[in-house]
């Protein structure tokens, strides 16, 4: 019988489809010259952290040939070697991969698809990655002390809309297009913990306050007790830190004392310069270890009579200076000027994902109903709105274009008539725009901002993209991106250009494998082929020697993965 494409595992196989199998054994065979092997090194990462961490108490997949861990590593693999899609997987060598994983090949797109729409249907999928993000926070808790927040704007556009979702501004197209909004959570040192997607424009703080927040007081390790926290009236949870978005004096007050977070952003309106006698020059740690000479000031900014903020100050060498606003006053300045301009760790975060691991790609073409209840801005207001601005800008035209007028160089009467002819116009003009806007106003005024969604005709209603499965494999995603970051920072250390770190890593990926098991002294032996120069060879040694000390075994056997370069020696088999 032909069961497909590098398909060598009949019995197997023939057994699965008439219900007998409930998952194919991992079997491991002597193999050279895998394409893609290198792989292979990122699993003690992925398996630390959490790619099968609860995955049992959450999945379920009905008996087949591919069982749940198996279908978990082959996602993983994927996403790590740049299969920014489902579909993408036609393209890879089927049979190439399944030797990573111990099986003949891996699925074809349609059983993904199938696999992935059952773990999607479960309605766990936000569990389980609730669950790994409170791991990853309990794991490295020096780091999820200092959380940054932002909204990513993820795109929605084709020919075949299946929804009209409200427009919102997307900085790096400088547009205003239809899209969801997803809100990433990360560390200190850029890596995601979580992600709350949103279909509406509530914004920043909204989100906050609804969804980020609760959650965050929940799960953040290592939070003060109340005894302390009554003890010292400057104590805090944790901080967060979001950029010129969240910046609102009031949302600083309202979170230190009901919540007693602490609250780090640009101030928006800094005002004028302080005198440069002000600055002194302090070298500032980043928490990757980098080290920046800044020269910074301290000033207390009073909010309101009960409540100050500090506010904190870099000049910079052309002069400029940038403003941050802090209701952290427990840590030197030095520390929150250091978390501040830190924040671009999750800017490279968001490119660094679009870049490599697609993380804007549509994963499924349905969508699901929005909560009636949910609020939206009302379209007649927003209509009103539009009119008023296009006035606006209209109006300020014609006052300078009034003003720019005068009797200069005009000396026939003719001159002049036709300069009064020109004023009296633009006077009426300024004086039609002038009442349109005030009608206009009153218009608005009568209208409310907020309706909830049962409110909204039929034409502008809308309902979301679904998230279940995307969520899944953007899980898939963040796993995969934490296990890259854990091997580059193997070798960052040893390395001139630190930033090369995570393109030697992914030449790895992408390097040919030979996979030696060893039944009797269970052990499996990954052997890398040399890389591009003896300079990356040896960065390779040292992430093996990295990877052997952890003596991970591959999951669903009892054989110890082994890994080396091809030119070294095996010394347990010299031992044999």
């Amino acid at each position: 019988m032909c069961f497909g494409r590098s398909c060598t595992r009949h019995e197997e196989r023939f057994a699965a489809s008439i219900g007998e199998l409930t998952e194919a054994a991992v079997k491991f065979e002597c193999c050279s010259d895998i394409s893609f092997g290198g792989v292979l090194f990122s699993l003690p990462a992925l398996l630390s952290n959490g790619l099968l961490y609860k995955n049992e108490d959450y999945f379920q997949l009905p008996s087949g040939f591919y069982g749940l861990t198996s279908l978990l590593l082959i996602l993983a693999f994927l996403v790590l070697l740049r299969v920014k899609s489902l579909e993408g997987v036609r393209y890879m060598p089927p049979g190439e991969l399944g030797k990573l994983v111990g099986l003949d090949r891996i699925p074809e797109v349609k059983t993904l698809r199938e696999k992935v729409g059952i773990l999607k249907d479960s309605d766990n999928v936000s569990c389980w990655q609730n669950d790994l993000s409170r791991y990853w926070m309990e794991s490295s808790p020096d780091l999820s002390g200092y959380l940054y927040v932002d909204g990513h704007v993820r795109i929605y556009f084709g020919k075949r809309k299946q929804t009209k979702l409200p427009r919102r501004y997307v900085s790096r197209e400088r547009l205003c297009l239809r899209g969801m909004t997803d809100y990433w959570v990360n560390d200190a040192l850029g890596q995601p913990f979580f992600v709350v997607t949103t279909a509406l424009t509530s914004g920043l703080l909204s989100m906050l306050r609804r969804d980020i927040i609760p959650r965050l007081l929940k799960d953040v390790p290592n939070q003060p007790s109340c005894e302390a926290l009554a003890r010292d009236s400057y104590l805090y949870r944790f901080v967060i830190i979001f950029d010129r978005e969240g910046y609102s004096p009031s949302f600083f007050e309202e979170m230190f004392v009901t919540h007693r977070i602490a609250c780090i952003t640009y101030k928006k309106y800094p005002g004028d310069d302080w005198p440069a006698e002000e600055f002194e020059e302090k070298e500032v740690v980043f928490k990757n270890g980098e080290k920046v000479m800044m020269k910074l000031a301290e000033r207390r900014l009073n909010i309101s009579e009960t409540f100050w903020l500090r506010e904190i100050r870099r000049l910079s060498k052309n002069g400029h200076q940038t403003s941050i606003l802090s209701s952290n006053y427990k840590s030197e300045r030095i520390e929150i000027a250091a978390a501040m301009f830190q924040r671009w760790t999750q800017e490279n975060f968001f490119k660094y994902m679009l870049q490599h691991y697609g993380i804007d790609r549509l994963i499924e073409y349905e969508t699901q109903p929005i909560s009636e209840t949910a609020l939206v801005v009302n379209p007649q207001y927003r209509a009103i709105d539009s009119q008023i601005r296009k006035r606006n800008s209209k109006l300020t035209r014609l006052h300078a274009e009034f003003g720019s007028k005068t009797l200069i160089n005009i000396d026939q009467d003719k001159d002049v008539l036709r300069y009064e002819k020109q004023m009296a116009e633009l006077q009426e003009q300024i004086a039609f725009e002038q009442k349109a806007i005030n009608e206009l106003k009153q218009q608005r005024k009568s209208l409310p901002k907020h309706i909830s969604i049962s409110q909204l005709s039929e034409d502008d209603k809308f309902s979301q993209l679904a998230i279940e499965k995307k969520h899944f494999i953007d899980t898939i995603k963040m796993i995969a991106y934490r296990a890259e970051t854990a091997l580059a920072n193997i070798i960052r250390p040893y390395m001139a250009r630190k930033d090369e770190a995570r393109s030697l890593v992914r030449q790895i990926f992408n390097t040919e494998i030979n996979l030696v098991p060893d039944q009797k002294n269970k052990q499996l032996t990954v052997e890398l082929h040399n890389l591009a120069s003896e300079y990356s060879d040896n960065l390779a040694k040292i992430i093996c020697n990295a990877l052997n000390e952890t003596e991970v075994t591959f999951p669903g056997t009892d054989m110890k993965l082994f890994y080396k370069m091809v030119s070294e020696k095996n010394p347990r088999s010299q031992e044999v």
